[in-house]
């Protein structure tokens, strides 16, 4: 294994994210001031929330919510509880958020939350008093024409419809819209469970397409056997594709001929968790260097670093993971000729269903599954090919060319409102 130094061990996150971003504001002409104005979100919350938890004592939760830009529209985001949230990370994911919905096109900006916690060690009873209790924290910044949160690492639809009725009861109202990510029964939407995963597929389609490969019999390996990871696993494998290799937080599993991916889906928990089965695993730092086609990290950031992407073997990445290629890593890459597929656009498929959420929680009307699934494949389609020619166009790499997708509408929008 080849050995650098890797810069982002002295930059955090979100500085490497402000820093792509002014390459692209710069890219595009505008001025300085239209950067400080990007640079960090337009306003952040720090909550405290009070839990009486099972054994009668009272713990008290940190959490956070980060907007944005709402430049273009109300901010959008996911709500994640996971014991390594920091208000970093939620201000970076919640201007990722903002890209992602400059890329799509939709009339919103970045948002993003998170609760400092482990769900994985609260009872059903505590995980509700927590999420209704950070709704209460939050409800005055937040509502269907202010900022609407979404589910995201370890929250889902049971916890989406607790902050619902929350949200409904503190403002006396239904208000199905506040929310998206919620059971049908409650105004979610078909495809919702299934969109970032579908959303990936899409853009390793078009990808295949522009290097004149094909799907079929392609060796993939997919870091993260989550939610996201297992749909796209079954996607792929559905497509006659040869899954070789998947991971979750304890291990990964590697077979150069192809895994079962119907049997591992069978025998995952609810945390997404298989390889505890198995004897024969191996690290997922190993499982990133194996030989495959096409590699889809899906699990956590900085996984691909300046220590580690020379041994990459893949000729395509696909980033289903929320920063999972530092900076540093993406260079090395670009140079190799890997072709990219960064996060801002590979998994933008949650947000655009949950903007079809809205837009029929607004109307009062409910499309079918058919109807979500055309308008997310074509959504998709044209979100991959603005960010294609954009790096044709700039002569950059696939990183850069989704902030300067992703970046213009909310700029344009902010020099249309006189903010710059």
């Amino acid at each position: 294994m080849t050995v650098t130094s890797d810069k982002t061990s002295s930059l955090s996150s979100f500085q490497a994210t402000q820093a792509r971003l002014e390459t692209a504001i710069d890219t595009l002409g505008y001025s300085q001031e239209m950067f400080e104005l990007l640079k960090e979100p337009i306003r952040v919350i720090t909550v405290r929330i009070p839990v009486r938890m099972d054994n009668g004592k009272t713990q008290v939760f940190t959490g956070f919510r980060s907007q944005h830009n709402d430049a273009v529209g109300p901010t959008k985001g996911g709500v994640r509880f996971h014991p390594s949230v920091s208000e970093d990370e939620v201000k970076s994911l919640s201007l990722w958020m903002s890209l992602k919905c400059g890329i799509a096109d939709l009339p919103y900006g970045g948002g993003k939350g998170g609760i400092i916690c482990d769900p994985r060690q609260m009872s059903f009873r505590e995980l509700e008093q927590l999420s209704r209790g950070y709704v209460r924290m939050i409800s005055q910044i937040v509502g269907p024409t202010k900022d609407i949160p979404a589910p995201d690492v370890y929250t889902n639809s049971q916890i989406m419809a607790w902050m619902m009725d929350e949200y409904s009861r503190i403002r006396e109202f239904d208000s199905p819209g506040f929310i998206t990510g919620k059971p049908l029964m409650l105004g979610g939407s078909h495809g919702r469970e299934t969109a970032t995963a579908k959303g990936v597929l899409v853009c390793i389609e078009e990808a295949v397409s522009v290097l004149n490969k094909k799907i079929e019999n392609a060796r993939v390996i997919i870091q993260g056997f989550g939610n996201a990871g297992s749909y796209i696993a079954k996607f792929l494998y559905d497509k006659g594709a040869a899954v070789v290799g998947i991971s979750d937080v304890l291990g990964a599993l590697y077979n150069p001929d192809g895994l079962s991916i119907p049997d591992l889906s069978d025998q995952r928990d609810s945390f997404g968790m298989v390889t505890n089965q198995f004897k024969n695993t191996i690290t997922n730092e190993e499982l990133l260097e194996k030989e495959c086609d096409i590699l889809i990290p899906a699990a956590i950031s900085n996984q691909i670093t300046a220590r580690n992407a020379d041994c990459i073997q893949a000729k395509v990445v696909v980033e289903a993971a929320n920063g999972p290629t530092t900076p540093e890593a993406t260079d090395i890459l670009t140079k190799k000729d890997v072709l990219l597929i960064p996060d801002v656009l590979a998994s933008s498929g949650g947000v655009i269903v949950s903007y079809f959420e809205w837009v029929q929680n607004n109307q009062g009307y409910y499309w079918s599954e058919e109807e979500v699934e055309q308008n997310l494949h074509r959504k998709m389609v044209q979100s991959f090919h603005k960010v294609h020619e954009t790096s044709t166009r700039y002569k950059t790499d696939m990183r850069t060319a989704s902030y300067i997708a992703g970046t213009r509408k909310m700029a344009e929008a902010a020099l249309f409102r006189g903010w710059v």
